[in-house]
């Protein structure tokens, strides 16, 4: 066995959008990481497909939306059919303010513009490498790694993060619990041209009733890019079960079965029977049958060792939450990690990670059992609160570890919640208004954002961040804010743009450690970028009373909200929840 003494930070096992999502976010925070898989290639199923407007979100942050917008199609809404007739229509129209509507992406498009931007950073999956065991102590694990050469490897990480599915060896490993149930029947999916009159862009969801007037058979598709294409799933004959009921062997019945996959007729022979309109299929890529368990692990990691996506939970894809709760565990894992890595936070806060994410997790298994059994109304929210939370907006960690002081009036964001985007931010020198997103892309660490209107009160609150924390800060000026109160006076205190940091138009971040004063032999210069919130919507959205400061996370999230008056305070306490190391300053890397 070859023993390799290894410079890397995290092993990574699971190179599907879980596992990718997990690289991207530690590459992005100057993590070095290796990426394995035991298969030899992407597997060219459309398995998970929906992606929703939080995920999107994230993905902007990075960089990485773009590739994805023109690679998906819009998911418009969705049509309930009830014997042949329709019963609802579902629009998944969402408020103005909220950036990015629904999207359907077949999952081998999703890992391969994944693979591409981990790679563009340094970080190639290591295909047909399978991680055999591991071990771990105080200091490290030690795992084991069998190559797609066949040759065994023993490697010593720091950490490792288990993205390996329904099935995991890692969460096995550990030995964590997987409480939950299965589904007794089996489905079968297709992924397919349909000949139909019915509307583009908007899933079908058909039931038949049984005599009893009880649901029966259900046929439900979700469009794919390519015309009249859509990835279709029913429950499964049973005369066509490979399995006939046979158990799992790891006791987990979800995913994909083996065996011969469905055929276009058979197929076909279901849309005949549950289709709202005639429809004649062709184009069959591929076709599986699958089986659905809803668990979740008791937590979602021990010591050094992590699990995320459906290695720590598994449900019914109704809602296609599945990848996308995944994805929000990857990046909340990651930049946490990020920090204790680097030697800047200690490893209490790697607990933080269980104390988000499992509560989500639970909420999502929950909710995705009662709509798969009764229909999404079988939650009695009005449909917008129900839209937003099918979406994702409405994740939160209010209450937690990192969410301290609730300060703010009641309806604004407050810390834990998803800072929300906003649309009319104005700089002197660009022509166009930007998004809150457009400020924050490709800045990977902790953004303050300070809104005001008295220059000399956001001049002294950003001084009040410079010498708490190395904490990119951001002026966001009130509407009715005096010319004076821009930039000229905020750059009067000095300070230095942050070298190779991320840029914004005309203005660049502060810079100093968080418990050291920046330098000052360094000729002074902007120190905060400043926008003007010209169309109001900032203090629509944010509900700001009167000086107002903000801690966005890595992850999107409010981390802290205070007056202004209490910048240092505030930021102090975010640090220490934090578990940030007073003689390590936080940084901000930035990787090509």
């Amino acid at each position: 066995m070859a023993h390799q003494r290894s410079t890397t930070d995290v092993l990574i096992v699971g190179a599907g959008p879980v596992g990718l999502s997990a690289a991207a976010e530690l590459r992005r925070h100057g993590v070095h990481c290796r990426l394995v898989d035991r298969l030899p290639a992407r597997l060219p199923y459309a398995k998970a497909v929906g992606i929703q407007p939080r995920t999107l979100e994230l993905w902007d942050r990075m960089g990485l939306v773009r590739d994805v917008l023109e690679a998906a199609v819009p998911l418009r809404g969705q049509l309930a059919f009830v014997d042949g007739r329709e019963r609802d229509r579902i629009e998944l129209t969402m408020p103005p303010e909220v950036p990015y509507g629904f999207a359907a992406l077949p999952q081998y498009e999703t890992e391969r513009l994944l693979e591409r931007y981990v790679a563009r950073m340094g970080t190639v999956i290591e295909r047909g490498t399978e991680l055999v065991s591991f071990t771990q102590d105080r200091d490290g694990v030690t795992a084991r790694l069998r190559t797609a050469s066949g040759a065994d490897e023993e490697l010593r990480v720091p950490y490792l993060i288990g993205c390996d599915g329904a099935h995991s060896v890692v969460r096995k490993t550990l030995g964590l619990s997987f409480e939950g149930g299965a589904f007794q029947e089996e489905y079968m999916l297709g992924d397919v041209v349909a000949d139909w009159d019915l509307p583009s862009g908007y899933g079908i969801r058909s039931t038949r009733l049984g005599a009893d007037g009880s649901p029966g058979d259900v046929l439900v598709c979700i469009p794919l890019p390519g015309a009249g294409r859509y990835r279709m799933s029913m429950k499964l004959p049973p005369e066509l079960s490979p399995s006939r009921g046979a158990d799992a062997p790891d006791g987990v019945a979800h995913g994909l079965e083996g065996g011969r996959g469905p055929s276009l007729a058979d197929l076909q022979d279901v849309v005949d029977r549950l289709a709202p309109r005639p429809a004649r299929l062709s184009g069959l890529r591929w076709s599986s049958v699958f089986r659905i368990s809803h668990r979740i692990v008791d937590r979602y990691g021990r010591g050094r060792v992590f699990v995320a996506g459906d290695a720590a939970h598994i449900h019914p894809p109704t809602g296609a939450q599945g990848m996308n709760t995944g994805v929000q565990d990857a990046c909340n894992l990651a930049w946490k990690l990020a920090l204790v890595v680097r030697g800047e936070a200690e490893p209490a806060l790697l607990g933080t990670y269980d104390a988000e994410r499992r509560p989500v997790g639970e909420e999502v298994v929950g909710r995705t059992v009662r709509h798969a059994v009764r229909g999404i109304e079988a939650d009695p929210e009005d449909r917008r609160t129900l839209l937003l939370r099918e979406a994702q907006l409405l994740v939160g960690y209010r209450g937690g570890p990192l969410a301290g002081d609730p300060y703010g009036p009641e309806g604004a964001p407050r810390a834990g919640d998803r800072a929300p985007d906003c649309a009319g931010l104005t700089t002197p020198i660009a022509a166009y208004p930007l998004r809150l997103l457009d400020v924050l892309r490709g800045r990977p660490g902790h953004v303050v954002l300070l809104y005001g209107s008295d220059g000399a009160e956001l001049a002294g609150a950003a001084e009040a961040v410079r010498a708490v924390g190395d904490l990119p800060a951001i002026v966001i000026l009130a509407a009715d804010a005096d010319e004076t109160a821009g930039p000229g006076d905020l750059s009067s205190r000095g300070g230095v743009s942050r070298s190779g940091g991320p840029s914004s138009p005309g203005a660049a971040s502060v810079s100093g450690g968080p418990f050291s004063p920046a330098d000052r032999s360094v000729p002074a210069g902007p120190s905060v970028p400043v926008y003007r919130d010209t169309a109001g919507e900032f203090a629509r959205l944010y509900l700001p009373d009167g000086a107002t400061g903000l801690v966005v996370r890595p992850d999107g999230q409010l981390g802290a909200r205070f007056p202004l008056a209490g910048t240092a305070a505030a930021l102090s306490g975010y640090l220490r929840a934090l578990s940030v190391r007073q003689d390590a300053p936080l940084r901000h890397p930035v990787v090509a």
